[in-house]
């Protein structure tokens, strides 16, 4: 029987940050798994666990990969892989997005995706609105020109004007 993934915890990746945290995982659980586990071995062989530096870094550095390990087990069971958005149509995940606030002409640009896909490329200097943030639901489906408003977390509705959409390329 097929778990429904709630639709607020969906982590939206391209095929190719699917393909790197995969990657990542299988490395961790491979290579990395057994290097530490040896190198725990071989402290515990020194005696004292006490007073053993090594051993104690090795056990520290286990306990991160293995966090690591199920974050991203975690995200890739919740993994929603999708095609890279067309450039010229709705707003989807995935899409570079231009904003303008009522009243306001600074225009804002952000990534509509998931935040987890910050963490595959340190290059990538932008801010991300979740699809299910307030603001990231209300822009969903909307095309260049067009208005959507929203509730603020202080309950005052805020509209905004799309500027632009385009596909993220990084």
């Amino acid at each position: 029987m097929t778990q429904k993934i709630a639709e607020d915890s969906v982590v939206w990746l391209t095929q190719d940050g699917y393909d790197q945290l995969k990657s990542e995982l299988e490395h961790l659980k491979g290579p990395a798994r057994a290097e530490i586990t040896q190198r725990i071995s071989e402290a515990r062989d020194e005696g004292d666990l006490k007073e053993n530096g090594g051993y104690h870094a090795a056990k520290d550095e286990q306990g991160k990969i293995e966090a690591r390990i199920r974050q991203l087990e975690d995200m890739l069971r919740r993994a929603r892989v999708g095609e890279t958005p067309k450039a010229g149509g709705k707003i989807e995940p995935g899409m570079k997005v231009s904003i303008t606030f009522a009243g306001d002409d600074d225009v804002e640009t952000f990534l509509l995706g998931s935040r987890e896909l910050l963490a595959l490329d340190a290059s990538v200097d932008i801010d991300v609105y979740s699809p299910q943030s307030p603001l990231g639901a209300a822009i969903l489906g909307k095309k260049k020109g067009d208005k959507a408003t929203y509730e603020a977390p202080n309950g005052k509705p805020v509209t905004v004007q799309i500027v632009a959409a385009e596909p993220f390329t990084g």
